[in-house]
C-alpha cells in the first residue's frame, strides 16, 4: 500500500502550475500544504493562506515528508534539497543545474541518511529516460547516449531549416513562445544540454563529472554561410551532446552542433521536441522520443517521481558500483567544419589533419580533425563572433 505524501513545494511557475493542474485531475494519496514563492506580491490562481517566503515553514515543518523544488537558482536549490535530505525528508527537482553541479554530494547525503532525490524532470522533460538508464540499462553495456536535449534551441533549429527563418528572428519567437529566456545563452550556448549530459552520463557510466569540465560549444554564433553550407549539403545542424565510450575504459562527453543527414533519427526531432538515442552493445539502438519543455510535460515527469516516492523508490546508482576503471577523458578526435574570418586564426589551432578549405568573399571555411582537448584549450578563440564550430560525421 503506498504512503500518504505530504508536500511542500518550493516554487510555483510554469512547471510548479502544470504540475498542480495535473494533480487536481489525479486521486493520488498526496497533499500540497505549502508553496514557498518568491514573490508574495505576485497574484496567484489559489488561496493566499498557501504561500510563504520564509523556507523554514516547509523545511521544519515534521508533517511535510516531501519536498518538490522547483525554483531557478541552483544554489539556493542545493541548499534546501539538502537540508530537506538531511532531515529525513525526500526531494524531487527538476533543477538540472544544481543536480549536475552537486549530484556527488547529493548521492553521498541520500545514502549517508537514508532518504530520496529523484529527478526525472531535470532531464529531457516527459522523456523518461533516467529511470530507463536505471532500471532497464543498469547491466547494459552502452556505446553512446546521445540526442536532442534542449527544446529552445531546437526550435530555433526547426524555424531555420524548415521555414528559412534568421537566426534573430526564429530566437525572437522563440522568447515570445516562452521557450527561450531573456538572456537565451544557457540554452543556445550549449550549458543546459551540458548539465543534461553530466547528469545522464552518471546513471549511464557510473561516472561523476563536474559541469565545468565539460565542452558546450552552442549555436549562437550560427551565420547565413554555414545555414547555406548545411542545405548544400542536405544537412540539417542540430545541437547534440554526446556520451560515448571509447578505448580503455573511457568516456568522452562533449556538446556541439552537428550536421546531420537524412538518414539520422535526430533529423526529424524538430520544434521543442527532445529525442535520446541510446547505443547498447546488446539491446542495439533504442530511441525515446517526447515534449522536451512546457509546465505540462515536465510536470508529468516530476510527478511520476512523486508518486514513486509513495513506494519509497530510490536511484541505486547501480553503474557506480562497478565504474571504478570507467573514467572521463578528454583525449578524443573530431572531424569538425570551422568556419572563421581572420587567416590567422586557423593556425592557432593545432588541426591534426585538414581534409578541405574554402575561400570565398566574406566565407571561409575548413574542414578537419582536431582532438577534443585542443577544441576546449581553445575554446574562448572559437566561440568569438566571425566564427562557428560543427561537428561532421
Amino acid at each position: 500500500m503506498s504512503k500518504k505524501l505530504i508536500i511542500g513545494m518550493f516554487g510555483f511557475g510554469v512547471v510548479g502550475q502544470g504540475l498542480y493542474d495535473i494533480i487536481k485531475t489525479k486521486k493520488l494519496n498526496l497533499e500540497i500544504k505549502k508553496f514557498v514563492i518568491k514573490n508574495a506580491d505576485k497574484k496567484r490562481s489559489l488561496p493566499a493562506e498557501l504561500f510563504t517566503t520564509d523556507a523554514d515553514v516547509i523545511l521544519n515543518d515534521p508533517e511535510i515528508n516531501t519536498v518538490v523544488e522547483l525554483i531557478d537558482d541552483a544554489e539556493a536549490a542545493f541548499e534546501f534539497t539538502k537540508r530537506a535530505l538531511t532531515t529525513g525528508k525526500n526531494v524531487v527537482s527538476a533543477n538540472k543545474k544544481m543536480i549536475a553541479t552537486h549530484l556527488e554530494e547529493l548521492a553521498q547525503i541520500q545514502q549517508e541518511h537514508g532518504t530520496s532525490l529523484l529527478y526525472e524532470g531535470a532531464v529531457c522533460g516527459s522523456i523518461p529516460i533516467i529511470r530507463n538508464l536505471e532500471e532497464y540499462y543498469d547491466n547494459e553495456l552502452l556505446h553512446s547516449v546521445s540526442g536532442i536535449f534542449n527544446g529552445s534551441s531546437n526550435y530555433i533549429l526547426s524555424k531555420i531549416f524548415n521555414e528559412g527563418q534568421s537566426y534573430g528572428d526564429a530566437l525572437k519567437k522563440a522568447q515570445e513562445l516562452g521557450f527561450a529566456e531573456t538572456n537565451p545563452i544557457l540554452d543556445v550556448g550549449g550549458y543546459d544540454p551540458k548539465y543534461k549530459l553530466a547528469i545522464v552520463a552518471s546513471h549511464a557510466y557510473g561516472i561523476y563529472v563536474d559541469p565545468e569540465k565539460i565542452l558546450n560549444l552552442g549555436i549562437n554564433n550560427l551565420g547565413d554561410d554555414d545555414v547555406r553550407y548545411a542545405r548544400e549539403k542536405n544537412f540539417k545542424i542540430k545541437l547534440v551532446p554526446l556520451a560515448k565510450e571509447i578505448n580503455n575504459n573511457k568516456v568522452v562527453l562533449y556538446v556541439l552542433p552537428k550536421f546531420i543527414s537524412k538518414d539520422n533519427i535526430l533529423y526529424n526531432v524538430e520544434n521543442e521536441n527532445n529525442g535520446v538515442l541510446v547505443k547498447a552493445a546488446f539491446a542495439d539502438e533504442q530511441f525515446f522520443f517526447g515534449k522536451g519543455a512546457g509546465g505540462h510535460p515536465t510536470g508529468s515527469a516530476v510527478l511520476s517521481d512523486i508518486a514513486a516516492l509513495r513506494y519509497d523508490y530510490r536511484y541505486e546508482y547501480k553503474k557506480h558500483l562497478d565504474a571504478e576503471q570507467v573514467q572521463y577523458s578528454t583525449d578524443y578526435e573530431l572531424n569538425v567544419y570551422l568556419r572563421y574570418s581572420d587567416e590567422e586564426f586557423v593556425n592557432k589551432l593545432n588541426f591534426n589533419s585538414i581534409s578541405e578549405r574554402f575561400y570565398g568573399e566574406g566565407f571561409k571555411y575548413v574542414i578537419g580533425k582536431i582532438n577534443l582537448q585542443e577544441i576546449i584549450d581553445k575554446r574562448d578563440l572559437i566561440n568569438q563572433p566571425g566564427t562557428f564550430i560543427a561537428e561532421v560525421v
